[in-house]
Order: C-alpha cells, then structure tokens, then sequence
C-alpha cells in the first residue's frame, strides 16, 4: 500500500488499548498501520505485537519528542502519503480514503486534515484542530472552532472544503514528498507548534494545506501532555516565537517580536490573576529560552527567505486574534473580522 497511518507513541498504553484496535479495523484495507513508539517503559509496544498483530512497530529508544520522534520514524517508512495520527484518536469508517481523494484531486495541495471533534463532547469542536487552522499577525493560533479556550457546538456551519493556514498534527495527511522536501519537522521545537512551522514551511514552497469536513475524527486531546500541564504552556509560548520569528515577512521583525513578548506578558498576568502561577513561571521561562534561541532563527529566517518559491500566505489573521476575544468578547470564528483575512501577506524588502 501506498499510504501509511503512523501512531506515534510515548507512554500512551491506555490509549492504545482503546484506540488502536478500531482504526486498524477501520483502516487496514486502505493503509498500511503503524506504531512508532518513543521509547515508552509502559509496556506499549509488547502489548501491540500481542493484541494488534496487523500493526507494524518501529521502536526507538528515547523519547524524541513529537517532531523528533516523527521524523526519525518516518525515515523508515516508505509510502506516497503519510497520516500522521495521535493515540487518542476514534477513527471512522473511510477516513483514511476520503483525505486521500481530496488531495488526489488536487495536486498541488501537500497536506490535509479532517474534521476534528472532541471525543468526550462529541458535538463539540476539540481545540488541537478543529475545523482547521490560522494564525494571527503575532503568531497566536486559533482554528475555525476554537479561538483560545473557547470551543464551538458543531452545527455544520463548517461542513466544507477548503484551504486553510495550517492543518493539525492531530491527524494529517501529507505528502511523503513535500514533508522530505520540507525537510521534516523541526527537531529542536520537540513538541507543540511544529505542524504550523510545517505547514507555513510548505505554503512557502508553493503549496496548498486544506480541510475537509467529508472525514470525521474524534479526539481526546493532551494524550501525551495534559492541557492543565505547565509543561504545555513553556513549549506553546516558545514555540510560538520560534516559529514567528522564522516565518513571518516583515521588515520591522523586531519590533513585531517586541510587540507579542508584551503580549505574552499580559498572559502572564492573567495566570496569575487566575491562580495558575506555574503557569506564569513559564511564560517567562519560554522567552528565556527563546532569546537563547534567537541568533540561529535569524539565521534559518535568511535562509528560508533566500529559497521559497512563489508563497501564496493568505489566510493569516491580520488583526490581533487576543485582541478580538479578551477586549472585544468575540468568542466564535464567525465573529471575527472576514477582511482581515482577504489581505495577501506579501514580502517586504
């Protein structure tokens, strides 16, 4: 088979236990199934080879993190397409044949993502995905489904085809070819914020990121690390950075940057006016780390500038998402500002 759904895994018996043996059912006539394990101590990968026997196992002997761990895995497998899928996902019937007949028909398009509701509310948008992905001017994340916190009911308003800015690692299909040419996933984010890097990457070369809504998945979410984990809120808010300052195409890039650290200070604020000062201990953390890191996103920011190819960036939020829902109270994607996203993120020089 041509496609191959690679799990990867770190510790995620229980998931597996529950997940694994429905998509291998709801799956194998259309691809190939994988576990590719991240150097769990559960006993993840004895009980795969015992109780799923038509699931392959790649093994590694140290957690990766979910960008390392990907890449390293998906070097040994070899397929046209890759879907990329969470432990803690419920699969449905034709999944994996309708991501692949929506990128079938459009050649130019690397990666797409289903439509992702929670797998405890199971009318409800779940936050890793949703109904696909964006990103505002200061690099904070929102989907069509969720701004934040805020998840939406889903009542079909967004049962469509369409592009989007970025398509979640939750579970997405992609090229084999355009990941390799993208040059993987970004090692040195281990987890968090890496499909955005991805996708932004491959808009970059030329390509198209979409969703649809044809294909269904049910996701638990924070299999791995918990929402409520503060080791969550160090990589989201130093990824989020990292992953800004490579990509964005503006002159005044410092200033930017200057403008969401302040930002990130006000969110730090708010953990502490809500009682979470762990989490406010990150933010700072985060940004430690980030201006250790700045010297050599400046360098890989020149060197992706120096070699894409033609980007069509529109789709970027051009107004401040944090903005919209704290001061203005907008809570649902179709309260935001639809011209805001109209204007083409062009290069300044």
């Amino acid at each position: 088979m041509d496609t191959a759904v690679v799990i990867l895994n770190w510790n995620g018996l229980q998931w597996l236990e529950q997940f694994l043996p429905g998509v291998v059912a709801l799956t194998a006539k259309d691809a190939r199934v994988i576990v590719a394990d991240n150097g769990s101590t559960d006993g993840s990968v004895a009980w795969v080879r015992a109780n799923v026997p038509d699931a392959e196992v790649i093994g590694m002997p140290e957690n990766q993190g979910f960008a390392g761990g990907y890449n390293t895995a998906l070097a040994q497998v070899d397929a046209t397409y890759f879907v990329l899928l969470n432990s803690d996902v419920e699969v449905t019937p034709g999944w994996v044949g309708t991501l692949r007949a929506h990128l079938d028909a459009r050649p130019d398009m690397a990666a797409c993502q289903p439509k992702m509701l929670s797998h405890r509310n199971r009318t409800t948008f779940e936050h890793a995905g949703a109904a696909g992905g964006y990103i505002d001017r200061n690099g904070y994340p929102f989907c069509r489904g969720r701004i934040f916190e805020i998840t939406e009911q889903d009542h079909g308003q967004y049962d469509d085809d369409r592009d989007v800015f970025w398509a979640t690692g939750a579970c997405l299909m992609i090229r084999a070819d355009a990941f390799r040419a993208a040059g993987g996933f970004d090692a040195t984010l281990f987890a968090h914020m890496e499909e955005i890097d991805l996708c932004w990457c491959l808009r970059r070369m030329g390509w198209r990121i979409g969703y649809t809504s044809a294909a269904t998945v049910y996701h638990v979410g924070g299999g791995a690390l918990g929402y409520g984990n503060p080791r969550k809120t160090f990589l989201n808010f130093r990824n989020s950075l990292a992953v800004l300052t490579k990509h964005l195409h503006s002159r005044w890039i410092h200033a930017r940057i200057l403008h969401r650290l302040t930002l990130d200070g006000f969110a730090a604020l708010k953990f502490f006016a809500e009682g979470h000062a762990a989490h406010a201990w990150q933010v700072g953390k985060a940004h430690r780390q980030f201006f250790r890191w700045m010297p050599r996103l400046m360098r890989e920011r020149a060197r992706l500038r120096k070699t894409e190819n033609q980007p069509d960036l529109t789709g970027m939020y051009h107004r401040s998402i944090a903005y919209d829902r704290y001061i203005l109270g907008w809570r649902k994607f179709s309260d935001l500002d639809k011209s805001a996203f109209d204007q083409p993120l062009r290069r300044k020089r």
